[in-house]
């Protein structure tokens, strides 16, 4: 697949940044974190953004997350990079995510069964912090979609804080209903994750502002925003059509 060009990235990078700064700022919202997504995008692409200083990048499959990681290029040249995993995780995987390095989130955590894997994973592999994981929530109830039922996420998270001693719960992440029309009103997929966020806080007693919200992409990213995401998942409009 052709490089989006160098200074196309930068540009298209500058450019998300400013509209996530302007779309908190007219809703007086903290500015969240972007997550660059670049799944399917060469190195150089991922470089470029990099030295534009852009440091959180997403990856949607657990063997392209491995190489890129492991790039020489990657490891000489962006030491500080923090990698997202923000695609399903099946079980048999959870050693290889645990042993990539710089790996900083893992979002997609939908089951006690793959916490429990995952905490053993980070334990085999040693690692000397707990990784940082979401709880996903299948606000939108579609079959096709991994998360755990809105009405599970208080006890995932519970068991995750009780029972998981290498994970680090941090909050809720959703896909919700892809091309929503936001002429019918506000995204229901979005006021769902906001509901189960202040319901994890009420029934945990962890402060709110504590928790993050990942929702949002390059289609909705600035409606996320509006409707109080900490965490947004860019991956076209930085880097250009897959």
């Amino acid at each position: 697949m052709a490089s989006v060009s160098c200074e196309t990235v930068a540009t298209r990078l500058a450019a998300v940044l400013r509209a996530v700064n302007l779309a908190a700022t007219e809703k007086s919202r903290a500015l969240p974190r972007v997550v660059a997504v670049c799944k399917t995008k060469p190195v150089e692409d991922i470089l470029e953004a990099y030295r534009a200083g852009q440091r959180h990048f997403g990856e949607n499959y657990v063997r392209e997350l491995i190489l890129k990681s492991e790039d020489k290029r990657i490891v000489d040249e962006a030491p500080e990079i923090k990698w997202h995993f923000i695609g399903h995780l099946q079980s048999n995987k959870c050693n290889a995510v645990a042993g990539i390095p710089n790996l900083w989130m893992v979002e997609t955590v939908d089951s006690q069964k793959l916490a429990d894997t995952l905490n053993s994973s980070c334990m085999k592999q040693q690692r000397q912090e707990r990784l940082r994981v979401l709880v996903q929530v299948n606000t939108s109830c579609e079959e096709r979609k991994s998360g755990c039922n809105p009405d599970d996420c208080v006890d995932l998270a519970r068991h995750i804080i009780e029972q998981c001693d290498k994970l680090r719960f941090c909050g809720l992440m959703t896909i919700g209903q892809i091309n929503y029309d936001y002429s019918q009103g506000p995204n229901p997929d979005f006021q769902s994750l906001i509901q189960c966020h202040h319901t994890v806080s009420e029934k945990l007693g962890i402060p709110v502002e504590d928790l993050e919200v990942s929702m949002g992409m390059s289609a909705d990213y600035d409606h996320a925003i509006d409707a109080g995401s900490t965490n947004v998942r860019i991956g076209s409009t930085i880097f250009g059509a897959r």
